[in-house]
């Protein structure tokens, strides 16, 4: 008796343990299906500006340009980038643009890594985005590479009143150079002025601790600007997107740049950075290193327009077709371009963010 008891008791121990754990497993599969967010599949009406940024990694021309360091990205270079390629890449950029939008696509957008004007045309007028009249922005910089910042937008959400290249020099590196801050004011939902910074900081490339000090002088380039606006219209609107090649919490953006993780206690004067609200985490970014994801590409605002949304708004666009198996660090990872040198078709080793607001 006493053994038929001990084994119901083993039973019934057993079985209880493996509904735990089948709960378990469910719980966490449904937490894994909400990690990506689909896009509101409503319209969004004529009183709300949806913002992405977007780097595109590497968006090349394949003719050259002889005063940049682009020959790897030409047909006979180690990429061997062709014209097919480059349409292809561009139909992927456009797809990504169009699920980030939902129902309608985004209305202003902020690129980076992409070479000149005629790539960009041929994303907007040669691809699905034809449809939707986009205007380009974009200035040439003086960046080695040749890769520049740009703007796209719909001029029926988005009406432009200036733009501008802002020159970044370094007192410290007079000869080195990099890609331009782009300055553009415009006016947003035919309701009110908003002024947005397009920002490619320099890469930590050539060692992190070495390249601090160009990522804080362009972060101080930025404040300063910031300053100026905040100086003649307390209620500017300010935008600040980009790939900052840093965190939230790494020098240029919280000390220089002076972006805020809290939403609370902001002064007038106050930036606020929009990644406090995505819930970032080792496991969820905009980039991924080995097992690691980190979150530089970012979204900073102004006290003043932080009433035109919430602090939790921005979203990581995680879309299942971006990513792909990883099998070295395991889990997922960008769907990239490349693969060292072999050509996979992907889309690029960052993913977009995005964020509404409502005038």
């Amino acid at each position: 008796m006493k053994l038929i008891l001990t084994y119901l008791f083993f039973f019934t121990f057993s079985l209880v343990f493996v509904c735990y754990l089948q709960a378990q497993d469910m719980q966490g599969a449904n937490q894994k299906k909400a990690v990506f967010q689909q896009p509101d599949a409503d319209k969004r009406g004529d009183d709300v500006l949806r913002v992405m940024f977007y780097n595109v990694e590497n968006l090349f021309d394949p003719r050259d340009d002889s005063i940049t360091s682009d020959d790897e990205y030409q047909p006979a270079g180690m990429r061997g980038w062709t014209s097919n390629r480059l349409k292809q890449k561009q139909i992927n950029i456009a797809k990504v643009v169009l699920a980030v939008g939902g129902w309608e696509p985004p209305d202003v957008i902020g690129l980076c890594e992409v070479e000149n004007f005629r790539v960009l045309y041929g994303l907007v007028n040669f691809t699905p985005l034809k449809n939707f009249g986009y205007k380009i922005i974009h200035f040439e910089s003086p960046d080695p590479r040749g890769i520049d910042v740009a703007l796209l937008y719909r001029p029926d959400k988005f009406r432009v009143l200036q733009s501008q290249p802002v020159l970044i020099r370094f007192p410290f590196d007079t000869s080195s150079r990099t890609r331009d801050i782009l300055f553009v004011k415009g006016i947003a939902c035919k309701r009110d002025t908003i002024n947005i910074f397009v920002n490619h900081w320099p890469s930590k490339f050539g060692g992190a601790m070495a390249t601090i000090p160009k990522r804080n002088y362009v972060a101080s380039v930025v404040r300063k600007h910031s300053d100026s606006l905040l100086a003649v219209n307390p209620d500017a609107n300010i935008l600040i997107i980009g790939d900052l090649n840093e965190s939230p919490y790494e020098e240029g953006v919280s000390k220089v740049l002076r972006a805020k993780m809290d939403s609370v206690n902001l002064a007038p004067d106050d930036l606020y950075n929009m990644l406090a609200g995505a819930g970032i985490s080792w496991d969820k970014g905009t980039i991924k290193f080995r097992e690691e994801w980190e979150t530089i590409d970012h979204m900073i605002i102004s006290r003043p327009l932080l009433e035109h949304t919430t602090p939790h708004s921005l979203r990581i666009f995680s879309a299942p077709f971006l990513l792909q198996d990883d099998e070295a660090w395991f889990g997922k990872k960008p769907f990239r371009t490349y693969y060292g040198a072999k050509y996979i078709g992907g889309f690029s080793d960052h993913l977009p963010v995005y964020m509404d607001f409502k005038f």
